[in-house]
């Protein structure tokens, strides 16, 4: 077996990197007045880029002194060396690196075609630049577009835009997104805001991209024929993405009737069918969208309990090539009344289906996945007593909890041990985990493992009242 030294070749590979004097490549990089230069071997410059490969050959080279003289003036210092750092020892340190240069790293690593950096800084900014990413959407989403390889960060951004909408739009900087990320944006099902607002968002973001109608003429009452034309062909691929069957009769006539010029006849007619016959739309009108049917969880806790379901990591980042979940809620407790009779009357059934519970006095949150169903599985019980109950199998049953509504870290799931024994369908009870591992009884919940039909990962043997209880069918599309 061959024994690796890389700590010290990586030391001394540093060494040469700082100090040496044989260098033969000169490599200028920055602008203005934040302008380096930078010393390089040509020979670990080509073993370990690609572009580096063709760009240092003899047809592109300059030569000076018998030196190679290089200009990467689109690339900042800061990154330029972190860059070296990586091709010459292979370390990358990003913790003390502000946004900024990160992602300056992540163009530069793609232009340099270092495909390992590449992937690694992507997920540093997804994972571990959150909060940074989230307040400079548009200057990431501007980037990231531009970018072939980076649509998993295309879709991050995206995504985290549709479960709080609102501050994206009406930032300062909303009017100077690309098309094509608006388009992306509007064409989701799953965008968390209301149309009108939507609507109202995009006149303005029209407004603004339209020659001669922003600032100072962008009051409407001021507008010709010209003036609609010109919007309208601004706004042409963009008017069918709206939903608006999903926009109420009255934000209908006083925010949308005033633009009637701007939107295709077709499309127009139909709506005016519509809200005047209440007609269901035909073709030319999109459905409304899914958007987000939880009280009990925000939105990042059922990002979770998807990749639980896909026996993904907790924290995986999905792609529109991933199977997409429609939740359809068919029991709530605070509106269908909490109890193990309203449950199994809303919830009867073999259909894949979510259970959440908020229970009282506490902030934590439980909860079951189950794709059989949770009661009235059969109809062929076996009696014990007066009671009726039998066991069904699944083998991708689990059950969960949550400290909290958002909680992203102290989570637990128990997945099923005993298949044969994953569900239990009781008349007494509204749904049972194996034999009470997760149990409703009537207005409580049962939370225990004695049975050990399930792993004992959620560690608990309490009992509780229910404050809140939504159970959702599951379908895909």
């Amino acid at each position: 077996m061959a024994t690796i030294f890389h700590l010290g070749f990586s030391k001394d590979l540093s060494l040469i990197l700082d100090d040496a004097d044989d260098y033969n490549v000169i490599i200028q990089v920055g602008e203005n007045q934040n302008i380096k230069e930078f010393r390089a071997h040509s020979v670990i410059l080509r073993a370990r880029s690609p572009y580096f490969k063709s760009a240092l050959s003899k047809n592109w080279i300059t030569k000076k002194d018998n030196m190679i003289i290089f200009n990467k003036s689109n690339i900042t210092p800061t990154v330029f060396y972190m860059i070296l750092k990586y091709i010459y020892t292979g370390e990358l340190d990003l913790t003390k690196q502000s946004g900024e240069n990160i992602l300056g790293l992540l163009i530069a690593s793609d232009e340099l075609l270092l495909e390992e950096l590449f992937r690694h800084v992507r997920d540093y900014l997804i994972e571990k630049q959150t909060k940074w990413v989230h307040e400079n959407f548009v200057l990431v989403l501007n980037v990231v577009f531009r970018l072939n390889n980076c649509k998993k960060l295309q879709d991050y951004c995206l995504e985290s835009i549709c479960e709080n909408p609102l501050p994206f739009f009406s930032s300062k900087i909303f009017s100077s997104i690309n098309k094509e990320i608006l388009f992306d944006l509007l064409e989701r099902d799953d965008l968390q805001i209301k149309e009108v607002i939507i609507w109202d968002y995009l006149i303005k973001w029209g407004v603004e991209q339209t020659s001669g109608l922003g600032n100072e003429s962008s009051n409407r009452a001021k507008w010709n024929n010209k003036d609609y034309k010109k919007l309208k062909k601004t706004l042409n691929q963009f008017i069918p993405l709206i939903r608006f069957t999903e926009i109420s009769r009255a934000d209908f006539f006083d925010k949308v009737c005033p633009y009637r010029t701007i939107i295709p006849n077709h499309i127009y007619e139909e709506i005016e069918e519509c809200y005047c016959k209440d007609a269901l739309p035909k073709t030319a009108i999109l459905p409304p969208r899914t958007g987000y049917p939880f009280e009990i969880i925000k939105p990042i806790l059922a990002k979770i309990i998807v990749n639980w379901i896909d026996k993904k990591d907790t924290m995986y980042i999905r792609t529109r090539n991933d199977q997409s979940y429609r939740f359809k809620l068919i029991y709530r407790g605070s509106r269908d009344g909490i109890s193990s009779e309203s449950f199994r009357k809303k919830c009867n059934g073999r259909v894949e289906s979510l259970v959440l519970i908020k229970v009282k006095d506490t902030n934590k949150v439980f909860g079951g996945y189950s794709s059989i169903g949770f009661c009235s599985l059969g109809n062929d019980f076996t009696t014990d007593g007066s009671n009726h109950h039998r066991f069904y199998n699944s083998s991708d049953n689990f059950i969960f909890s949550f400290e909290d509504s958002e909680d992203t870290r102290h989570m637990k799931i128990s997945r099923v041990v005993d298949k044969s024994q994953a569900i239990l369908d009781s008349d007494y009870n509204g749904f049972n985990f194996g034999w009470g591992s997760l149990t409703m009884g009537n207005v409580s919940l049962h939370a225990n493992n004695y049975s050990n039909n399930y792993e004992n990962n959620l560690k608990t043997d309490t009992v509780y009242t229910i404050e809140e209880i939504e159970s959702f069918n599951i379908s895909y599309q």
